[in-house]
C-alpha cells in the first residue's frame, strides 16, 4: 500500500516537512560514500532552512505541553495502563526539556562554523561545490567515511532536540485516527467532517496495483479526494472507475 498524508494546517504541513528531511539524514549518514555524506549535509542546511521559521519552536513546545496535559488528564482511567501513561508522559517531559534548554533555533551553533556556511552558501548553487569553489570541502569529501560521519553525527547532534519532538508529536497525532475502508465513484470522493472535531492530519492508503494517484483537499468541514491516473502522454486525468482505499482521520 502506498501511503498519502495531507496535513489540515500549517503547522503540522512543517512538521511532516521537517519529518521527511530527518528521515533522509537518518538514511545517508550511515552510508559511505561521499557522494551520500555531500547530501546529508545539503540535507542538514534544508532542515535548518526550515527550522528557521520564528515561531516553530514556540511551536513545539505548546504542543508538547498540551499533549502532557491530556495524557495525564487519563491517570485513574481503569482500562489504561499507568506504565503505558507514565511512559508517554516521560518521553513529552525529556523532549520539551531537551528542546526548552537549546538555545535559538534547531542548527543555531552550525551558523557561527564558518566553513560550514561557506558550503552551505556554496550549496545552494547548481553545481556551485565544485573542487575549484570549495577545494577543503572537496578534501573533506576525500576524507575516510568514519571521519566524515564522525563530523555529520556532530553537526546533527544539534538538531536531535528537533526531531526528537516532530517525531514524538507527529506518532501520537496518528495513533489517534481509526482506518476505514472507503469508496470512491467514478474516481471521486468526498466526505462531511463532524462538527465540534478539529482534524489536523488525513492519511490515505491505496493499493499502487490500482495504478492511481489521489488529489486531496480538506478543510474543517469537507474532505474531497479525487482520483487520478497517468495517460499515455505523461499527463495526469482524472480517474472514471469506480476504486477503494484506507481513510484515516487524525485530530
Amino acid at each position: 500500500m502506498i501511503l498519502y498524508e495531507y496535513p489540515f494546517n500549517e503547522r503540522i504541513r512543517t512538521y511532516l516537512r521537517l519529518e521527511q528531511l530527518l528521515r533522509r539524514l537518518g538514511e545517508l549518514m550511515p552510508r559511505s560514500h561521499p557522494l551520500d555524506h555531500h547530501y546529508a549535509l545539503m540535507t542538514i542546511f534544508e532542515v535548518m532552512d526550515v527550522a528557521a521559521r520564528a515561531d516553530l519552536k514556540s511551536d513545539l513546545l505548546k504542543d508538547l505541553d498540551k499533549q502532557k496535559s491530556m495524557y495525564e488528564g487519563y491517570r485513574g482511567v481503569p482500562s489504561i495502563s499507568e506504565e503505558a501513561l507514565d511512559a508517554v508522559i516521560g518521553q513529552l517531559q525529556r523532549c520539551f526539556a531537551a528542546l526548552n534548554s537549546q538555545n535559538g533555533k534547531a542548527g543555531q551553533a552550525l551558523l557561527e562554523h564558518e566553513w560550514l556556511m561557506s558550503v552551505r552558501s556554496r550549496g545552494a548553487i547548481p553545481g556551485g561545490t565544485c573542487s575549484f569553489d570549495l577545494p577543503a570541502y572537496h578534501a573533506w569529501q576525500h576524507q575516510s567515511a568514519d571521519a566524515r560521519q564522525k563530523d555529520l553525527q556532530l553537526w546533527a547532534a544539534t538538531l536531535a532536540p528537533l526531531a526528537d519532538a516532530v517525531y514524538v508529536l507527529l506518532h501520537l497525532l496518528r495513533d489517534t485516527g481509526t482506518p476505514q475502508r472507503v469508496a470512491a465513484e467514478r474516481g471521486q470522493f468526498q466526505q462531511n467532517l463532524p462538527a465540534g472535531r478539529t482534524f489536523q492530519l488525513l492519511r490515505l492508503r491505496i493499493d499502487p496495483s490500482l495504478h492511481l494517484i489521489p488529489e486531496i483537499s480538506g478543510n474543517r468541514l469537507l474532505v474531497s479526494v479525487r482520483l487520478m491516473q497517468t495517460g499515455e502522454d505523461g499527463k495526469l486525468a482524472v480517474a472514471t472507475q469506480d476504486a477503494t482505499f484506507e481513510l484515516t482521520l487524525c485530530a
